[in-house]
């Protein structure tokens, strides 16, 4: 989910401040995400993060194969 997020700063070629402003966060998070400190970002804020970017997230959870 991090990575999704830089990719989307990177593609809309974003300036820290501006992508601060568009996800409605400060720009020590964008900060943060663009160095990857995963340790500060919970999951509920990266699934925040990607919606505010416009795009979904979807999760799966299934029963792994047993060989």
């Amino acid at each position: 989910m991090m990575t999704a997020s830089r990719k989307f700063i990177v593609n809309e070629q974003l300036t820290q401040a501006e992508a601060a402003a568009r996800l409605k966060v400060t720009q020590p998070r964008i900060s943060d995400l663009t160095r990857g400190k995963i340790s500060r970002f919970s999951l509920d804020a990266l699934v925040i993060l990607l919606s505010d970017t416009g795009l979904e997230v979807n999760m799966q959870i299934k029963r792994r194969r047993v060989a």
